[in-house]
């Protein structure tokens, strides 16, 4: 035991140091003040509109509450930033786990902030079904474009339900346009659902693909495949850039298999490197050439119109589900026919519009 006392570590401290006394009670009891302080609706939306990050990290996190008070509250700084918002394109990049989507969105957001661009990226780590926790690791996997003073990276935790973070997602891309953000990337779980609700929020939905991982085209779903409006063969470096480039041909030859989309812009396919920053620019400037021919034609300011109404049905229909389940009456009754349909003793279907013939009775009173 004593020859273990001998040791020392790098991480233990010597004898005889004391640390040095960098602060004092009174500044920690300040600080801890300075925390538990809410600022009000109107303090946030100054913060947002004179590009403070603090504050709209905090609006995104009141945002993403699910507390009643906080929701009316969110809304309050939603609307007050709403007529500075909707002045930046709005990029949607989707992937299966493991495409490189962080790697490429570091490699493409530092291309931007280059260009002068101010750019936001709002990333979706999934969470665990089992015990509701998420990593967040998109921070940590962009590490040199999380230091870029135009840049901004907030990750969000998906939660029980995908459409409930593309909702809170929809409502963070008007605030971080309102703090002066000119490129908004949203980042898809990767997993299939999400993509749908993504693309609708969205004025360019790119997908990044991977070659040598199988089938090129038998494993892609036709419905992700008529979304895109660029599919971008990532990893294409070193060995793999023969097959990138073979994977390229097969999907250009796929594409042209599709009915013309509404917008008449004819989807492209190209490949890149995270790593090495190849191929890059080319995105960039597929992508300008997208926004210069919907603008021209209209197309671009139609679909935004279409996607705001689309979220406002999206919005009724979400707050009607909350508000069903967070009746006191419908909670009681919910658990009681919960147990009965397990027990065989009431069918799902019985149980159902035994709880919404209640849940309307309560409305009417």
């Amino acid at each position: 035991m004593s020859s273990l006392k001998k040791q020392s570590g790098s991480l233990q401290e010597k004898a005889g140091i004391s640390p040095p006394e960098i602060t004092n009670s009174a500044a920690i009891s300040q600080i801890q003040i300075n925390r538990r302080k809410q600022p009000s609706s109107d303090e946030l939306i100054k913060g947002i509109l004179d590009q403070n990050r603090t504050a709209l990290s905090r609006a995104i996190t009141l945002v993403e509450s699910t507390h009643p008070e906080h929701a009316e509250k969110a809304n309050d700084v939603i609307k007050g930033c709403l007529p500075h918002a909707n002045r930046s394109i709005r990029i949607g990049i989707t992937g299966v786990p493991g495409v490189g989507k962080s790697t490429f969105i570091e490699a493409f957001g530092k291309f931007l902030t280059a260009l002068g661009k101010k750019v936001a990226i709002l990333a979706v780590d999934p969470s665990s079904s089992l015990s509701h926790g998420s990593i967040l690791g998109d921070k940590t996997r962009m590490e040199e474009l999380v230091k870029d003073e135009n840049a901004f990276i907030r990750p969000s935790a998906s939660g029980d339900t995908l459409g409930g973070v593309a909702r809170k997602t929809r409502e963070s891309i008007i605030l971080c346009e309102a703090a002066g953000f000119d490129t908004i990337i949203i980042e898809t779980v990767g997993v299939g659902q999400s993509e749908t609700a993504v693309h609708s929020m969205v004025d360019f939905f790119l997908l990044l693909k991977i070659s040598g991982a199988g089938d090129e085209l038998q494993g892609i779903k036709r419905g992700i495949m008529e979304m895109a409006d660029a599919i971008v063969i990532n990893k294409a470096d070193g060995d793999n850039i023969k097959k990138a480039n073979q994977a390229k041909l097969e999907f250009n030859r796929a594409l042209h298999l599709f009915p013309p989309k509404k917008s008449t812009w004819q989807p492209k396919v190209t490949t890149c490197s995270a790593i090495t920053n190849d191929g890059i620019p080319e995105i960039w400037d597929t992508i300008s050439s997208y926004f210069e021919m919907t603008n021209e034609t209209g197309y671009f300011q139609e679909k935004r119109k279409d996607q705001n109404q689309f979220w406002m049905m999206e919005t009724i229909n979400e707050q009607l589900k909350l508000n069903f389940y967070n009746k006191p009456e419908i909670i009681i009754q919910l658990e009681q026919n919960k147990k009965a349909v397990q027990n065989d003793e009431l069918s799902p279907f019985a149980a159902a519009q035994r709880l919404l013939r209640l849940y309307f009775e309560e409305g009417t009173k």
